[in-house]
């Protein structure tokens, strides 16, 4: 029986020829060209995934408060989602500025079963990243540092929980509502970085095959704590059925949930964040 990775990967194999046929009708041999290129570029994809792609963990630390985002991934247009050298290619789907720099303080949840019983957050099985601090989530840091990239200045963000429906009956009651706070920082530097290379070669970028690799550090030491390199894949380039082609690219090593937080999913499994108060 095949997988379900396998049938989709046809299935957008199959996509893409419908889409070449659709938009080059005056060359018969166009559809067959662009399944050819396709399956080209899912076997190089396929062997990137079996021998480098994947999570290397060196040493882990646990109780870990917060951490300094060595680079923050800026927000992309719909221009770069269609551009086969978009650096960014790899964690398309990944959250941009402050909302990615609010994955690494939000609470993890997990999802439920067909009959809605609630699923737990394992090291197998990963949730969702979000601000709703439910009963139940995994909390993240308490906080992150950021250098900025317009002022060189180092900014110190944290999370800040109100309950509105106190005193505006407007809203529900129990509802609570998050704030990103930014403030300079004035204390000692972080020891743990987290930060990101793009890598855009351009045989891979060809066959529509993007790469990244995340490092976690001990600033201190020099040390690297782990490593996550991701190859992603996009059968062909923008068209009609698919004109954001890293969106829907195939991505190894991914989640099947909070595919939005991927660094700080890996991140957190190195440097464990510290438990609630």
């Amino acid at each position: 029986m095949k997988t379900r990775q396998s049938i989709s990967h046809w299935a957008g194999i199959v996509l893409l020829a419908l889409s070449a046929c659709q938009t080059t009708q005056a060359d018969p041999n166009a559809g067959a060209a662009a399944v050819n290129h396709a399956l080209a570029g899912k076997a190089v994809w396929e062997e990137k995934c079996r021998t480098v792609a994947g999570e290397k963990i060196y040493r882990k630390v646990e109780n870990v408060e917060g951490l300094l985002l060595m680079k923050v991934r800026p927000e992309r247009s719909d221009r770069e989602l269609a551009d086969r050298m978009w650096p960014g290619a790899a964690f398309a789907r990944e959250s941009r500025a402050d909302e990615y720099i609010t994955t690494f303080l939000g609470y993890e949840e997990g999802g439920s079963t067909l009959d809605n019983t609630p699923t737990l957050v394992t090291p197998q099985y990963r949730g969702s990243i979000n601000t709703n601090r439910n009963p139940g989530g995994v909390p993240g840091y308490r906080w992150v540092e950021v250098i900025d990239g317009k002022d060189g200045q180092r900014y110190h963000y944290s999370g800040r929980y109100e309950e509105p429906w106190q005193t505006d009956k407007t809203y529900l009651k129990g509802y609570i509502k998050f704030f990103l706070d930014k403030a300079p920082a004035t204390g000692p530097f972080p020891r743990y970085g987290v930060t990101y290379e793009d890598h855009v070669i351009p045989e891979d970028r060809y066959l529509g095959i993007a790469s990244s690799t995340i490092k976690v550090l001990d600033l201190e030491t020099q040390e690297v704590l782990g490593e996550m390199t991701r190859y992603a894949w996009s059968p062909g380039a923008p068209s009609r059925v698919n004109p954001s082609p890293w969106l829907t690219a195939y991505r190894c090593p991914d989640h099947a949930r909070g595919t939005n937080a991927a660094s700080r999913k890996f991140v957190d499994q190195i440097l464990i964040p510290a438990k609630d108060k």
